[in-house]
């Protein structure tokens, strides 16, 4: 999303300037003695709260996202495995050593009927069959299958002799319901975890998000001189050569981060020398645009 809304940024600022140099408006603003100089006010005005924006989802709502999400996920990865299986259809347990069979589900698959559960337990192999059950939850989370009113089959591989028992009540665990922790990745640490952290996958991190709301502003500073067009030409040009610079300003950053993580780029160097190679190209097209009529070349409007 932060980039998304940088590139939104980076295209308005410059669709915008450029329908100006095609309605002949910027040649109204230059015999009125401005430079190009003058839009910068504008165009902050305008993209300062959308660059607050950018930093603001970088630095704290998506890592917020990434973290709950993961959460989610691990949630959903420790739920049982009777609660996982569709109805009619054979289902393995996550451990592999259970096989579940449920022909109906009712209430939220709270209850359960026509169970069939095969298993390998001390090297014996055991079926268990009943007409219905219902899911039971320990107070440490585990989570069990009560089957009532059922059989166990049980046999020893390579034995012709098998024994069966007739139950009224059987618990079967599915799984702990205790989830693993979520692992720490750094894009999903708060920022003050992320700043307490001395590793390089998380300066990696920092470093992109210190840099996106920054790319974000100097891509809009970059957006008033590559609006220029020939009014006669087509507007095409400045387009692609707008395209490429995004394209080349998103990578480096990727690649400072991933150099910063990898232990390959000092933070410090790497949080400031793509900016500062991206300012470069923004002064030299601003002196070109302005070059021909300095500001205290101009004349004023009467």
């Amino acid at each position: 999303m932060p980039l998304v809304l940088s590139l939104m940024l980076f295209v308005s600022i410059l669709l915008s300037l450029t329908r100006a140099y095609r309605d002949s408006e910027m040649v109204v603003w230059s015999t009125c003695g401005l430079p190009l100089t003058a839009w910068l006010r504008p165009v902050l005005k305008f993209a300062l709260p959308f660059v607050l924006v950018i930093a603001a989802l970088a630095g704290f709502l998506s890592p917020w996202a990434n973290f709950n999400t993961a959460q989610y996920r691990q949630v959903l990865s420790a739920r049982s495995d009777v609660s996982q299986v569709s109805p009619g259809v054979f289902q393995e347990s996550k451990a592999g050593k259970r096989v579940f069979f449920v022909e109906a589900l009712d209430e939220g698959a709270a209850l359960l009927g026509n169970i069939f559960v095969a298993g390998f337990q001390d090297g014996k192999l055991g079926v268990v069959v009943s007409d219905q059950g219902y899911q039971e939850f320990a107070e440490n989370g585990d989570r069990f299958v009560v089957l009532q009113n059922g059989r166990r089959y049980e046999v020893e591989p390579g034995s012709p002799e098998f024994r069966v028992m007739e139950f009224e009540r059987y618990r079967v665990r599915t799984e702990d319901g205790q989830a693993k922790p979520t692992e720490p990745l750094p894009n999903r640490l708060s920022l003050p975890e992320l700043l307490r952290d001395d590793s390089n996958k998380a300066r990696g991190e920092l470093l992109w998000r210190i840099g996106i709301p920054v790319s974000a502003l100097i891509l809009a500073l970059l957006a008033i001189p590559l609006s220029y067009v020939n009014p006669r030409a087509g507007r095409s040009a400045n387009m692609l050569i707008a395209v490429l610079i995004y394209a080349i300003y998103s990578n480096l950053l990727w690649v400072a981060q991933a150099w910063v993580a990898q232990g390959k780029l000092s933070f410090w160097i790497g949080v400031w020398v793509i900016h500062a190679a991206m300012l470069m190209p923004l002064v030299l097209l601003f002196y070109r645009r302005i070059a021909v009529r300095m500001p205290w070349q101009g004349k004023s409007c009467a």
